[in-house]
Order: structure tokens, then C-alpha cells, then sequence
């Protein structure tokens, strides 16, 4: 997963922030830990905003996480591809917390890097699930303290979020 060409500005950002997060994963270790240590990926010089995103996730981890489960229905978090998961983290994240990314960047965004890192199945599943993301938040809902609710029972249709096309 070495950094892809035709990426600059914030578009390599964040595919430096998916390689350190993949890393962190793998390596079963911390973001911290890899920016520190010998890097099992090579992410090219590190882009200051790809270190932001990168550990932004990691803090947001657990509430990233239950976001993605509650909308991912037959796919959980662990089953999910390793990019994916973490396309989506970066995503999610830029729509909660970063302030000057817009909504519709940040899925933009995740699609293109699905389609560069991620399966055939990739760029479909991620822009599915923001787009359910989108659509709350732009309905005002604040899903950090959605999370804390039971769920409302709205689930993806049939196969939306499904990689193998299994139901």
C-alpha cells in the first residue's frame, strides 16, 4: 500500500492516514508507535494533516466503530476489509470533527481512495454507508450521542452493505 501517484494535497493526506492506521492495525500497535518506530509502509514524507487524521480516528476509535456497526448491517466491524474500515474511519471522522472539510468532500474523498486501495466492492459499500451518515446529520441528529441510544432500527437495504454479495 505504498502512496499512490496521481495523490497531493489532502487527497495524499489521507491515503498517508489510511497507511498508518492499516500499519497500527496490523502491527497491533498505536499510531503513536508507528509514527515513532521504523515504518512498515513507506507513506512518503508525512503530511502534518495525515498525523491529525490518523490519530483523530484513533481517539474516536470506539465511537467510529459503533457508527460504522450500527449502519453496516451483515457486516461487522471485524469482517469488514481492513481498508474499508479505515476509509470509513477517516470519512467519519472528517464529517464530525473536522470543521472546514465538507460533508460531501469527505465521502468524495473516501470513494476515490475505496476505488485506489479498496476491492471492486469497495467504492459502493463506503459511499453507502456515509451517505446514511449524511443524511442524519444533515437531518441534525448527533450521532456520538446517538450511540448511547438503542438503535433505531434503520438498516441498509438488501446487500448495500454487503462486499461478497451475500445476503
Amino acid at each position: 500500500m505504498s502512496g499512490h501517484p496521481h495523490f497531493g494535497g489532502r487527497t495524499l493526506a489521507r491515503s498517508q492516514a489510511l497507511q498508518l492506521l492499516f500499519q497500527a492495525e496490523v502491527c497491533e500497535r498505536s499510531v503513536e508507535e508507528v509514527l515513532a518506530g521504523v515504518p512498515c509502509l513507506e507513506v512518503g514524507p508525512l503530511d502534518p494533516y495525515a498525523r491529525h487524521l490518523a490519530l483523530g480516528v484513533e481517539d474516536m476509535l470506539p465511537n467510529l466503530d459503533a457508527i460504522i456497526a450500527a449502519r453496516a448491517t451483515n457486516w461487522s466491524i471485524d469482517r469488514m476489509p481492513a481498508v474499508d474500515r479505515n476509509l470509513l474511519r477517516i470519512a467519519l471522522y472528517e464529517m464530525i470533527a473536522v470543521d472546514d472539510v465538507d460533508v460531501a468532500v469527505a465521502i468524495n474523498e473516501c470513494v476515490e481512495l475505496a476505488k485506489a486501495y479498496g476491492t471492486e466492492e469497495s467504492p459502493r459499500f463506503v459511499n453507502g454507508l456515509l451517505g446514511r451518515v449524511a443524511d442524519q446529520l444533515a437531518a441534525g441528529e448527533d450521532l456520538l450521542k446517538a450511540q448511547d441510544q438503542p438503535a433505531t432500527g434503520q438498516s441498509a437495504p438488501s446487500g448495500e452493505s454487503v462486499h461478497d454479495g451475500q445476503n
